[in-house]
């Protein structure tokens, strides 16, 4: 491009400011000599650059059919970088400004180093780096006397504490998270052009937050509720965000109910109670009043709603998303995560003494876990299926409260999450972390679920609230890896410096940068709709029960046993016999023996079935085995799994030696416990360090126990009675146990038979005849499998 000559501009206008105006145009002597030759370029370069914007030649192309295939905008290269800059200054650097922005460069991404800091060896300072002399004292007016407003230092560092705490998510606030990536096996541009999926061995980043719903952030981990599973991919084309559940289904079918859904589960506003549970009044008086919660509830009330970790747990996207490839053709898709380590869950009598004992026990084992080299895994599989498909189904896939049943789509493994790192700051990526459904990238696109459609807007707007204003996407836990450029500016919390003077398009001054990318951008799917606008859901929105009698015919008998036994605990609770009743007519439109079950346990007569909503038939499905979390066995290791080794004075310490070398050679963690901290003497005249006490980790928080050899051991233990209750719950818990014979009296004392209450030898209470040593193996065998829950009766009897 041809420089234009100075006298192609009126050169006045340098002169001219808003506070100083200038009444003439001087001679051009006169400016040459008093303005600098940089801004002259820029004046004359910004015009001349203008100048090849004619009209906007986009604007033809929005309209009528041309409008579907949106044309490149409008970008002309600038002859001088001066023109697009904001200041002619620009290269007059220092130690804080840098060195200058680099054209067609947004220094605001990558990765978190940039951002990381370590305080070893530095001296203390305030916020604005003033070094610390004294951060034991506030300024006084003597030794006795008042404190001094002048105090900077005790100001700042009180008002910054003050202001600590942002407000917590209004759902899902307390969670956890973790750095790792997403590995795909096979390209899938058949069916999408997202980048995650486009070669085989692609690698993105993510961070995965799992949280519970309903419970503030300091409530307990292993509360009855629903799991989130948020992954955020930090994708080639931006950030990618599948926020999901561990449960396929929702209680709802549209946005318009959730704040209906969240005020009925959450504290009672009139006491606020209770914390972190459901189990009361309203929430159950708004189920009974929805039938389209009936199928999650029945997940809610399963083993799923208390899982053994958060490595232990599937993931699910819920809704239906589309798949669009290069060529603008559409599936339809449905995510999930299937845990490597299988699919393991908590008793219900376990989890709520674990909340007790170690109220952050899936935070912790998530960090132990990845600390200690053992990565948690998960396979992500799709559901993929087409329009036609979709529309033969006897339900809606656009209905949440419905799963597609694997014997109708089967899930194809598509590549693998790992998680490899903790946060370093658990504010500053965990707390800050920002997740939102509207996060999608090129191959991914929305479905019309009503439920999906409002969240699309409901998790924007609530990080405006948490996060302080429109800025969040700056923090660095939530920026991309892709630049940002875009015509978006100020607002609170404001990070980025943009360079020029141009914040619209179309634009001339700017070189019409930065310019919509056309066809090579974002474009939603064009999905032929033509309908009257109305309030209401589909037809076959009314089948309220169907599915939750899927997942009722699905479950193992000891899993149908718990679902009854949580429906009469939660119920129970409740303190208007009418929500109970209401309640229980659900259940009989679900199944009649669940349903009478129940009514059994509150003590009342089966009652009439809920009404239908629709009376046209559903369908009858069969089981459908993957619905059970038998069918998620896991791997067959015992890595992580904790082995309690309870050991007094008196020990043989070559039985522990034996127990710790096996147990870590297969990738478990072994602690001794004894009855105090300190040394444990040992048969054989040595000394053991106990790790941990009967009082300080109680049996709840280990998957399995062994009482060591040595008769003065096992005589000690017995004269504490925790030993036996923890015996008793590790047997009520159906967890693996290895006791020598000497130890027979223990278990007799506790209640323990050896044989099931059905009459069956007890596969998981294994007696050693002679040496512990000699039946190691098959302990850890069991210790592999999932819990046997032969033991279990209700009531129990131990």
């Amino acid at each position: 491009m041809a420089k234009a000559s100075k006298t192609q501009v009126g050169l006045g206008s340098i002169l001219s400011t808003v506070s100083g105006p200038s009444t003439h145009e001087p001679p051009m002597s006169s400016v040459e000599g008093a303005v600098p030759p940089d801004l002259i370029d820029k004046v004359v370069g910004g015009d001349v650059l203008s100048q090849t914007f004619p009209y906007n030649e986009t604007k033809a192309a929005e309209y009528g059919e041309k409008a579907r295939c949106p044309m490149a905008g409008m970008a002309r290269e600038a002859d001088d970088s001066v023109v697009r800059a904001s200041t002619i200054t620009e290269d007059n650097p220092n130690e804080k400004t840098g060195e200058g922005a680099t054209e067609g460069e947004n220094m605001l991404k990558g990765d978190l180093d940039r951002v990381r800091s370590d305080s070893n060896l530095q001296a203390l300072t305030t916020n604005q780096g003033v070094t610390v002399g004294d951060n034991q004292h506030s300024l006084k007016i003597g030794l006795r006397g008042p404190t001094a407003l002048e105090d900077f230092i005790l100001r700042e560092k009180l008002t910054h504490f003050d202001h600590e705490r942002i407000p917590e998510r209004v759902v899902h606030a307390r969670g956890s998270a973790a750095h790792g990536y997403f590995e795909n096996y096979q390209p899938l541009t058949a069916v999408t052009k997202a980048t995650p999926f486009s070669e085989a061995g692609k690698q993105t980043p993510v961070f995965v937050r799992f949280s519970t719903v309903a419970g503030e952030r300091g409530s307990t981990d292993t509360a009855r509720d629903v799991r989130g599973f948020a992954v955020k991919f930090y994708t080639d084309e931006g950030n990618w965000d599948l926020v999901g559940n561990n449960i396929p289904v929702f209680f709802i079918q549209d946005a318009m109910k959730f704040p209906d859904l969240v005020h009925a589960v959450k504290p009672e506003p009139h006491h606020g109670m209770p914390q972190a549970s459901s189990a009361h009044d309203t929430f159950w008086d708004f189920i009974s009043l929805m039938p389209e919660s009936t199928h999650m509830v029945m997940w809610q009330m399963s083993d799923r709603a208390i899982p053994r970790s958060y490595r232990m747990m599937q993931g699910f996207g819920v809704h239906t998303f589309r798949l669009v490839n290069a060529q603008n053709e559409s599936v339809f898709c449905k995510f999930h995560w299937t845990p490597m380590a299988g699919t393991h869950s908590l008793a219900w009598d376990e989890a709520v003494k674990i909340s007790g004992a170690d109220p952050d026990f899936h935070r912790r084992d998530l960090w132990e876990a990845i600390e200690a080299g053992a990565y948690p895994e998960w396979e992500l599989g799709l559901q993929i299926f087409t329009e036609e498909q979709a529309q033969a189904f006897a339900f809606d896939v656009l209905d949440p409260t419905k799963i597609i049943p694997e014997e109708l789509v089967p899930l194809t493994p598509v590549g693998k999450l790992v998680l490899n790192r903790n946060p370093d700051n658990f504010f500053a990526e965990t707390e800050q972390v920002a997740f939102c459904t509207a996060h999608i990238i090129p191959g991914i696109d929305f479905s019309n679920d009503p439920l999906l459609q409002g969240r699309i807007h409901s998790y924007v707007d609530t990080q405006l609230t948490r996060l302080g204003g429109p800025n969040f996407h700056e923090i660095p836990i939530n920026a991309p890896l892709k630049e940002i450029h875009n015509n978006q500016r100020d607002g609170m919390h404001r990070q980025n410096i943009p360079r020029g003077r141009v914040a619209y398009e179309p634009n001339s001054l700017g070189g019409g940068c930065p310019f919509q990318a056309g066809m090579n951008g974002f474009t939603s799917f064009p999905e032929h709709i033509s309908e009257d606008k109305v309030r209401g859901k589909p037809e076959k929105f009314a089948d309220h029960y169907s599915q939750a009698t899927l997942f009722w015919n699905s479950q193992s008998a000891a899993e149908k046993q718990h679902i009854i036994n949580a429906y009469r605990f939660e119920l129970t609770r409740v303190q208007t016999p009418a929500i109970r009743e209401r309640m229980v007519s659900l259940l009989v439109n679900v199944d009649a023996t669940l349903a009478q079950a129940v009514a059994d346990g509150l003590g009342i007569s089966l009652p009439a079935p809920a009404p239908l909503a629709s009376d046209q038939p559903f369908p009858v499905l069969p089981a459908s085995p993957a619905l059970s979390e038998t069918h998620y066995p896991g791997d067959g290791s015992i890595k992580t799994r904790k082995v309690a080794i309870l050991a007094a004075n008196g020990v043989d310490a070559i039985c522990v030696n034996a127990l710790y070398d096996a147990i870590l050679s297969q990738g478990g963690v072994p602690r001794l416990l004894s009855i105090k901290l300190g040394k444990v003497e040992t048969a054989q005249g040595s000394a053991l360090d106990a790790e941990a006490t009967l009082e300080t980790m109680p049996n709840v928080l280990f998957d399995a126990m062994v009482i060591a050899d040595g008769e003065r051991s096992i005589a000690n233990l017995a004269l504490d009675g925790r030993t036996v209750e923890f015996l008793r719950d590790q047997y009520r818990h159906c967890k693996p146990i290895l006791v020598p014979r000497g130890a027979s009296h223990l278990l007799q004392k506790a209640g323990i038979e050896t044989m099931l209450p059905d009459g069956n030898p007890d596969p998981g209470l294994i007696i050693a005849e002679d040496r512990l040593s000699d039946e190691i193996e098959m302990f850890l065998m069991t210790l592999a499998k999932p819990r046997d829950h032969g033991r279990e009766t209700d009531p129990p009897l131990v």
